[in-house]
């Protein structure tokens, strides 16, 4: 990636590092950049970091954060506070003061967004908690919008989590993880007999509900959670089991538009290490490979995205943070500070130690190659 050098060494000013480590940090510079939430030192933080791991701005949170929607042309972005989220931050990677997206009194946060109509309205997952639905709250994100809410799409179901805009630029796909949750009663889930998770592709002018893809009955309590778009334009997704601890369903699948949804198990003791859980979903700079993470199962599974196929795991503790990393593979980030570069062959190097003064949390993001 090609970075303005009076830009960076501005920011690095900014982010106090010396001239010399400014200019050092600026030769390392052609990777791309990322996302994440973490925290450090006791401090909730947004951050935008470079594949070696530095940062190149920390945006401070009032708690903890969860995933981005990301405008890689203007370049800016907005995270989002942990499930359920009362906060969202909208900031420049030039840095500046961040936004402060006002939110609906009966609405919390999912965690998760995405900018459509070309970057001039942000879309983000919430809970009607009132009424027991879930919904899209639109926001102006134009220049001076202030993301000024506007209104709200339905989402066809309880419990959205994250949200993907399509290839075709006009369609978002939502995963509906089925869970009733009231903020009153914290994460406690108020419908388990009753789940019915799904897939919804909503028309991102209009909000009508073009297709929705569920699972079979027998499966309604496995909600459907994460995200990714491979190469293909297939929808792989990732979900977290709220039956039994002893149930093995599998927990990864993949959906085209007019298909059913496809589930795909792996082996045995991959499956049953993944312990019910899959945290994050990426897929590789190729659109070939996608990793899904597992932090309560400490691993980390690839596949291959035409066949299904299980690749190969990655073994690491609390392991959820999945990015493609510019050179194929992924860096993968933990919830005790470490961060690796891995792939689906088994390679592995290490990009951060363990550390005690650092935690990254769920999501961790490229930001694609248009802010180049």
């Amino acid at each position: 990636m090609e970075i303005d050098r009076r830009r960076f060494l501005a920011l690095a000013a900014a982010l106090g590092l010396t001239p010399g480590a400014a200019r050092a940090a600026l030769a390392t510079g052609d990777g791309p950049l990322y996302l994440s939430a973490r925290k450090r030192g006791g401090r909730d933080e947004a951050v935008l970091l470079d594949g070696t791991g530095r940062d190149r701005l920390a945006i401070p949170m009032p708690s903890r954060g969860h995933s981005f929607a990301i405008d890689p042309v203007a370049r800016r972005a907005v995270v989002f506070g942990r499930q359920p989220g009362f906060f969202a931050l909208g900031f420049s990677f030039h840095g500046g003061e961040p936004v402060a997206l006002p939110l609906h009194e009966e609405r919390h946060f999912f965690g998760h967004g995405a900018f459509v109509d070309g970057g001039r309205l942000l879309a983000a997952t919430e809970n009607d908690f009132e009424a027991g639905r879930g919904v899209l709250g639109l926001y102006d994100a134009t220049p001076g919008g202030a993301y000024r809410r506007v209104g709200e799409f339905d989402t066809g179901g309880i419990g959205p989590h994250e949200v993907i805009l399509m290839p075709d630029g006009k369609t978002l796909c939502v995963a509906n993880g089925g869970i009733l949750t009231h903020p009153d009663y914290g994460k406690l889930e108020l419908n388990l007999d009753t789940m019915r998770p799904s897939l919804a592709y909503i028309d991102a002018a209009s909000g009508e509900l073009l297709e929705r893809a569920e699972l079979a009955p027998a499966l309604h309590r496995l909600s459907i959670r994460h995200l990714a778009l491979a190469g293909d334009g297939a929808v792989w997704f990732g979900c977290q089991y709220m039956g039994p601890a002893a149930d093995r369903p599998a927990l990864v699948g993949r959906h085209r538009r007019g298909a059913r949804l496809e589930l795909f198990e792996g082996p045995p003791e991959t499956l049953r290490n993944m312990r019910n859980y899959v945290g994050s979903v990426s897929v590789d700079a190729s659109g070939g490979i996608v990793a899904t993470s597992s932090p309560v199962g400490g691993q980390v599974i690839y596949w291959d995205a035409g066949s299904g196929r299980c690749l190969g795991t990655t073994a690491l503790a609390d392991g959820c943070g999945v990015a493609p990393a510019a050179q194929g593979g992924f860096l993968v980030s933990s919830g005790l500070g470490a961060m690796l570069r891995t792939d689906a062959e088994g390679q592995e190097s290490p990009v951060l130690a363990p550390s005690r003064e650092m935690s990254w949390d769920n999501h961790f993001r490229v930001v694609p190659a248009q802010a180049a």
